[in-house]
This record gives structure tokens, C-alpha cells and sequence, in this order.
């Protein structure tokens, strides 16, 4: 697999979700809150996961074992979409602790679980990475 400019976009977006979702968790959880960044950066973060996830429909790896190129990391995608739907269902409910323990799960498993199985050999960073070592 090479890095296409499909898969710059979903590197780039799911790069920029791990790197601002701990500013929209901070703009909550601070001792002074700042809701409108909170805000700002939330709806950004949502964006960037939207991005991930649906750039990743068209992401296929046929040498993996998979069903019609779609590998065991896919399964991040209905995760996602679901975490999402169901967080904003929550805040709309007016339930917050359910939102944000949805959001941060969602953080913790969609940017950084799965980021780290993407560093695993026969994954493309991972094989660029250990390329780099060797």
C-alpha cells in the first residue's frame, strides 16, 4: 500500500482529531471553564472523526486477511459513527456526564486505541516506521 491522496486526508484528519480532542476535554474539565472554545474545538473534533471515518469506507487492504478489502480496523467506523450519534443524543437529552464519558471514549478508542494498531507491521505506518528503524 502507498500513501495515496486519499489516505493523506484520513492521516491528516485522524492526526489533528488525537491532537486537539484533549484541548475540547480541558475546556470542560479546567477549573475555569471555557465553553465556547469547548464548543468550537468539539464541533471541529466531531469533523475530523466524520472525516476519519468515511474516508476510511474507501481505505481497502486486499493482503491483510479481510472481507472485500475491509480489515478488522474498519470496525472503527460503526464504532464512531455510533459513539457520535449516541453523544450528541445524550447532550441533547441533557445528560452531560453521558456525553462527555461518550465523547471521551470515543477519544481514548477511535484516536488512540486505533491509532496504535496502526502502527503495527503489515499496517502501512507501521511498516513505514519500522522502515525508518532499519
Amino acid at each position: 500500500m502507498q500513501l495515496t491522496f486519499l489516505i493523506a486526508i484520513h492521516m491528516t484528519a485522524a492526526l489533528a482529531a488525537t491532537a486537539i480532542g484533549p484541548v475540547a476535554i480541558w475546556a470542560r474539565r479546567a477549573r475555569l471553564q471555557r465553553p465556547t472554545l469547548h464548543r468550537r474545538i468539539g464541533y471541529t473534533w466531531v469533523l475530523l472523526m466524520l472525516v476519519t471515518a468515511f474516508t476510511a469506507l474507501f481505505i481497502r487492504d486486499f493482503r491483510l486477511p479481510n472481507v472485500a478489502g475491509f480489515t478488522w480496523i474498519h470496525i472503527f467506523i460503526p464504532v464512531t459513527l455510533g459513539a457520535l450519534f449516541i453523544a450528541f443524543r445524550r447532550l441533547r437529552q441533557g445528560d452531560i456526564q453521558g456525553h462527555r464519558r461518550s465523547m471521551q471514549g470515543l477519544y481514548v478508542g477511535g484516536c488512540l486505541v486505533a491509532g496504535a494498531f496502526t502502527l503495527l507491521p503489515g499496517r502501512y505506518l507501521g511498516n513505514l516506521l519500522q522502515a525508518l528503524w532499519h
